[in-house]
């Protein structure tokens, strides 16, 4: 395994644990998910590269297509959280109270 490919797996690892252990507010988990993003968009852009495959020049642009959404929806989802619950704690957001 190659040091670059290290690095991705490692970034992807990290973030995604820092997404299952620190989830105290909504915009660090956020953020977590957007460093997961990261990691994936470049490693599906260094791919094609390496394997010399022209045909899959055009997955990293749709990955960066979702990943623009998903942060779309994910900052929608903490105005509006902010909104009615005043903060962007996760511990108060309880589905049992909707």
């Amino acid at each position: 395994m190659s040091l670059l490919h290290l690095s991705f797996y490692s970034a992807f690892t990290l973030s995604g644990l820092g997404l299952a252990f620190h989830r105290t507010h909504f915009i660090s988990a956020l953020l977590c998910l957007e460093s997961m993003m990261l990691s994936l968009y470049i490693a599906l852009s260094i791919w094609p590269i390496q394997t010399q495959m022209p045909s899959f020049t055009l997955i990293p642009v749709l990955m960066l297509a979702f990943s623009a959404c998903e942060a779309g929806t994910g900052l929608a989802m903490l105005v509006a959280s902010t909104r009615t619950h005043g903060s962007d704690h996760l511990h108060n957001l309880n589905l049992l109270q909707c």
